[in-house]
């Protein structure tokens, strides 16, 4: 069985920072993908980056430029740092990962951005 943990994040002002880490764990032969969605209050849970095995990334368009995904060097953890972060971002930032032909969910980790 796979998991997904999530750490990082936590209460910043507008325009401060955050870092979100992912580690998967298990029996992992596969990663095709590994990346992070968010929800907010009365939203439906959405796209932010994400990255591929071969390390191709793809960004929401309201995070480009300000958002930044990566991973490590053995690809089971992934990164998402997120620079210039606005009230609008505020939501629960889940981990999703697509690992031995099977999708993963994180728990999630709430991300609040208030002055």
């Amino acid at each position: 069985q796979v998991q997904l943990v999530e750490s990082g994040g936590g209460l910043v002002q507008p325009g401060g920072s955050l870092r979100l880490s992912c580690a998967a764990s298990g029996n992992i032969f596969a990663i095709a993908f590994m990346g992070w969605y968010r929800q907010a209050p009365g939203k439906q849970r959405e796209l932010v980056a994400r990255i591929t095995n071969g390390g191709s990334t793809n960004y929401a368009d309201s995070v480009k430029g300000r958002f930044t995904i990566s991973r490590d060097n053995a690809k089971t953890t992934v990164y998402l740092q997120m620079n210039s972060l606005k009230p609008e971002d505020t939501a629960v930032y889940y981990c999703n990962a697509h690992i031995n032909f099977q999708e993963y969910w994180g728990r999630g980790t709430q991300v609040t951005v208030s002055s």
